[in-house]
């Protein structure tokens, strides 16, 4: 990785770009110092250290909500808004006819998500305005208007920020502001180890086995982000005019993880949302039920979490990749899975074959997830989020290196035909 980011620096373009890049990740860590005026950060402070879903949105946002800054909420409703328009998109057909359009209907849809995201950050600040009135120094309705829309403003400067870098630098920029969000917060997370270390709260030979563990998921993720299985298709000979076509032999390459990191957040949403809103009324008989058995930590909400993870790694893949079309595909093409007639039973078995494998990546992803629960249960090192964080931040490097080498393999052809 290291031997591919210094051959990149050698491109002029693409050193240009580089440059580029982290002077926009530079602007991103320096909004997440501008509070939002009008709220009581200490006390807002105390609440996120608690954990919880605040907890993992400061994680991501680099310590932005903690703050309270303009780029409190990140890049969140983005994410939510290319989801629920993915969903849209095979839901709606006009929507699924944009799609297939080529460039102009991409534009489109992106068109679309952007308007969905300013929607769902109003919505979303607004809520946290209203959720959070006990924290704002005036709870008029001035003041609460204030603090959503500079926080929506954050949000949509966040998503032009993310485009930008997509467009002129290296890598996609919205996962490159989340991983670099995680990032800011090592050194943090650093020295909390270090204080409990000094205050005798944890041994060194936790600290030792913590940190080997986390090695391990490192080489774990990047096992898991490459693996995939190769199903051989044989493309038949055919004739067009004076010239064959056909003959070859490829495949169709299956991940063990298609989904991402994106069914780790939808199910981190869906089980702390009622959580976060019985939080608001810390004297209610929910807010103790929730607090008794939902707690993060406990073995209830760990069973929850790693089969809600589970679930919407299905429920994502299915979402993202249709057996049907490839089959096809394959089909239109003159294709077939050795062994297998084209048409249903190729579907059927890329379909069965997508299951197994999916299965995998789901279970790995659900023990990626509840692991700080195991760690916090045997050791006196109370850590948040590290696994999902890790996994995050494994993937987004893998994914930039790999973009990079894609332009340099690019230049070097177009070299090689000047």
């Amino acid at each position: 990785m290291f031997n591919t980011i210094r051959n990149a620096w050698k491109i002029p373009d693409l050193r240009k770009r580089m440059i580029f890049t982290l002077l926009m990740l530079v602007i991103f860590r320096l909004g997440s110092f501008i509070p939002v005026p009008g709220m009581n950060t200490e006390a807002l402070a105390r609440l996120i250290e608690s954990g919880g879903l605040l907890g993992f949105f400061d994680v991501i946002s680099g310590g932005a909500f903690k703050n309270f800054a303009i780029f409190a909420m990140n890049i969140s409703p983005y994410i939510n808004a290319s989801i629920i328009m993915q969903l849209l998109t095979i839901a709606i057909p006009s929507l699924e006819a944009l799609a297939k359009e080529g460039e102009e209907g991409r534009k489109k849809i992106a068109q679309y998500t952007r308007y969905g995201t300013v929607v769902l950050a109003l919505i979303q600040a607004t809520a946290l305005s209203i959720g959070l009135k006990g924290y704002l120094l005036k709870t008029d309705f001035m003041s609460v208007t204030l603090v959503a829309l500079s926080l929506t403003a954050g949000t949509a400067f966040l998503m032009w920020l993310g485009e930008l870098i997509t467009e002129k630098g290296v890598g996609n920029g919205i996962s490159l502001i989340i991983f670099a969000g995680i990032v800011s917060r090592i050194p943090v997370g650093a020295n909390q180890i270090f204080q409990l270390y000094k205050a005798k709260t944890a041994s060194i030979f936790e600290i030792i086995g913590f940190v080997i563990l986390a090695v391990i998921i490192i080489m774990g993720v990047v096992m898991i982000q490459e693996g995939q299985r190769r199903i051989p298709v044989q493309y038949a000979k055919r004739v067009v005019g004076r010239k064959m076509y056909g003959g070859q032999s490829s495949h169709i390459p299956l991940k063990v993880n298609q989904a991402g990191v994106i069914p780790v957040i939808f199910a981190m949403s869906i089980i702390e949302f009622p959580k976060q809103i019985v939080g608001f009324f810390p004297g209610s008989g929910a807010y103790a039920f929730f607090n008794k058995y939902f707690a993060w930590g406990t073995w209830l909400h760990g069973i929850l979490y790693a089969l809600l993870i589970i679930g919407f790694t299905y429920f994502y893949t299915a979402v993202t990749f249709n057996p049907v079309e490839v089959s096809n595909n394959i089909k239109k093409y003159g294709g077939f899975i050795p062994g297998i007639r084209p048409g249903k039973p190729t579907s059927d078995f890329i379909q069965r074959s997508l299951s197994r494998i999916t299965l995998v990546g789901a279970v790995f992803l659900a023990l990626i997830a509840i692991l700080p629960i195991f760690i916090m249960a045997f050791t006196n090192i109370k850590i948040f989020f590290g696994s999902t964080s890790l996994l995050i931040v494994v993937s987004v490097a893998m994914e930039t290196v790999k973009q990079i080498e894609a332009q340099m393999i690019m230049r070097n052809y177009q070299g090689f035909l000047k």
